[in-house]
């Protein structure tokens, strides 16, 4: 192998470990707002159980806030909302990785092959 080639190929091999530590960071990221968005529909639902005058507290940092079942129930439901649209964004994103880590690893196969 001449040194051209040797120094592309290293570039190649980096390149692909840093698309697959990102495809695992996005796997972990969708992980954990799948898990927030299960969170609000559980307490959601749970809300829902409740009569309409019920008031709430609603937790902020280290204090509580008293509110309305309804507010409660809109910031749920928003929450949700965000939580989806994060989802598709980072399956996109995996996406993309992945099929950039395929061509990566093609022109290795073809650097080898050649």
């Amino acid at each position: 192998m001449d040194l051209g080639l040797k120094k592309a190929f290293t570039e190649l091999e980096a390149e692909v470990i840093d698309t697959q530590q990102k495809v695992k960071l996005a796997d972990i990221q969708t992980e954990q707002v799948n898990r927030t968005k299960k969170h609000a529909h559980v307490t959601d639902t749970e809300i829902m159980t409740l009569v309409d005058e019920t008031n709430m507290y609603e937790g902020v940092g280290r204090m509580f806030i008293l509110q309305s079942k309804e507010v409660i129930y809109n910031q749920l439901l928003e929450k949700q909302k965000i939580a989806e649209g994060k989802i598709k964004e980072l399956e996109q994103k995996k996406s993309y990785l992945e099929r950039s880590m395929k061509e990566v690893e093609d022109n290795i196969q073809d650097m080898l092959m050649a």
